[in-house]
């Protein structure tokens, strides 16, 4: 399978953060020389607002578009990228995810504020959450600041589900892509004795595939309790790097064929000091029990 980032799509909402989400989505199609679609979306209107205020809507697409024309302008001629710009009306999330079909996107690049807090927080980060549990294509999150240069280490935290595998795949072709090293990491629940047997075990096999594909490789087995969140524990071991990234399956919780994402991929999403790319299964036609792993 190949994940060779031709099209990457990057929403500007003009927040400071959508400008940083852009910045990092530059340095990425420069080393694939990749082409970048900048979409804006004009958020409609309730019925209410319709009936009772003129709508302007033809007028602010056009001061949108013109805006999106000036800032493509500058990054295309900063960075000598080929960019185009859309602008859009209607549910944020639903047209990030029809625009990244309809241009075949193979990555999402957005900015985030993280945890919905407060009216322009709810609407930043409820977006973002929307589009990586919609998203056909993998979507990478900033919430802070971006990867300085190229991506020295990618953080892959895996479990013993089948889900999560699919993410080495793509983590192989980005390592590649970036000469990065991929970090392994597991977490395991303290006298927890049949787990950490299976989990060092599975460590142990995808340290060997992703070694033997010729990409360096590192594994770490961490030991945790269920008082804390496992994100954290997979925070503390980001902490031995720099320049890297966090790669995350974001796996359902119950049904194989529902849209929701797992507590521990939000938490990661929401809090992670460094980018997210965030990959969803593949559809699957089994049940298959609870979880709350990545």
């Amino acid at each position: 399978m190949s994940v060779k980032s031709t099209k990457i799509l990057v929403p500007i909402g003009f927040s400071d953060q959508s400008i940083i989400a852009l910045d990092q989505a530059c340095s990425f199609a420069k080393l694939d020389n990749a082409k970048l679609f900048l979409l804006s979306v004009i958020e409609e209107r309730s019925t209410m607002e319709t009936l009772f205020m003129d709508d302007n809507s033809h007028e602010l697409k056009k001061k949108v578009h013109s805006r999106l024309e000036e800032l493509a302008s500058k990054f295309s001629g900063n960075h000598k990228l080929e960019i185009d710009i859309m602008v859009s009306q209607g549910k944020i999330y639903n047209k990030i995810n029809e625009a990244a079909e309809m241009v075949d996107a193979d990555l999402i690049i957005m900015g985030t504020n993280g945890s919905p807090q407060g009216r322009i927080k709810r609407f930043i980060g409820s977006n973002a959450e929307r589009v990586v549990r919609l998203s056909k294509c993998p979507v990478m999150t900033i919430k802070g600041d971006t990867i300085k240069g190229k991506c020295k280490n990618i953080i892959l935290p895996v479990d013993t589900e089948k889900e999560t595998k699919e993410k080495v795949t793509y983590a192989l072709n980005y390592a590649r892509k970036w000469g990065a090293t991929i970090n392994l990491v597991s977490v395991v629940l303290k006298e927890n004795s049949s787990e950490r047997k299976k989990l060092e075990m599975n460590l142990n096999q995808v340290e060997k595939f992703v070694s033997n594909a010729g990409v360096k490789c590192t594994s770490c087995l961490v030991e945790g309790d269920d008082k804390q969140n496992l994100g954290d524990y997979i925070f503390d071991f980001q902490k031995n790097f720099d320049d890297d990234i966090f790669m995350i399956m974001t796996k359902k919780e119950e049904l194989s064929l529902s849209k929701n994402i797992s507590v521990t991929s939000r938490y990661i999403i929401n809090n992670s000091p460094i980018p997210v790319i965030s990959i969803r299964p593949k559809e699957r036609k089994h049940l298959t029990g609870p979880t709350t792993a990545f």
